[in-house]
């Protein structure tokens, strides 16, 4: 067994790195981390889900835009591959399962990934079945993984319907407790209301905070 490291890594260079999308040099740093006996969720609750929370904040108050966190999201999901052979086994404490995915007839996952990726760095556990979901998908995804949300997105105005049928089918026949949130350019809150989603978020930043009200865990 690795001895523990004496002296911890630099976090905030770590952090620095992950928000430039700097994926070699980030990796290079995760590998020296984990060589000098730094325990993998040191690594993730120093660095990587505390820059990509920062990272959120800043999408959120238009401080920076899709393409730094495409970016970012890049150079994390390469860290968390180094990671991941640590982790696995290891209880690491969730803020809980998010299930998410576009509803059927919609094809478009860039929203839909900016959320998944951003809800990844808030500490929840993600698991994303990516476009053009059915309901029963869904209703497979969320029993089996154990869901607490189920997170819906679309782009089209032409899948509002099937967004509708969808809420109205995890609501009626997914696990008790479940609270299921709706996204996208043609939705609103008026129309989360109607269809009686438990959350709406208008983009991705907001869309955690959402997700941590949903979990009793936000303002």
């Amino acid at each position: 067994m690795a001895k523990r490291a004496d002296v911890p890594p630099d976090y905030r260079e770590m952090i620095g790195l992950l928000r430039a999308g700097k994926v070699d040099a980030l990796s290079d740093r995760v590998r020296r981390a984990l060589a000098a006996g730094v325990p993998a969720e040191d690594v993730l609750n120093g660095a990587l889900i505390p820059g990509m929370r920062e990272l959120g904040e800043d999408f959120k108050r238009n401080r920076i835009y899709v393409p730094e966190v495409l970016i970012a999201s890049r150079a994390m999901k390469e860290a968390m591959a180094l990671l991941e052979p640590a982790l696995i086994g290891k209880a690491r404490v969730s803020r809980g399962t998010v299930v998410i995915g576009a509803v059927a007839g919609d094809l478009h996952d860039i929203g839909k990934n900016l959320v998944a990726t951003l809800t990844r760095g808030a500490g929840f556990r993600v698991v994303d079945l990516g476009v053009d979901v059915s309901s029963d998908r869904f209703l497979e995804a969320v029993e089996s993984e154990q869901a607490d949300i189920a997170a819906l997105s679309c782009l089209l105005t032409t899948t509002l319907s099937t967004m509708a049928e969808t809420v109205g089918a995890l609501k009626e026949d997914g696990p008790d407790g479940l609270k299921v949130a709706i996204g996208g350019a043609p939705t609103t809150q008026q129309f989360a209301n109607e269809i009686g989603a438990h959350g709406y978020a208008e983009n991705a930043g907001e869309a955690v905070d959402m997700f941590l009200r949903l979990m009793g865990d936000g303002a």
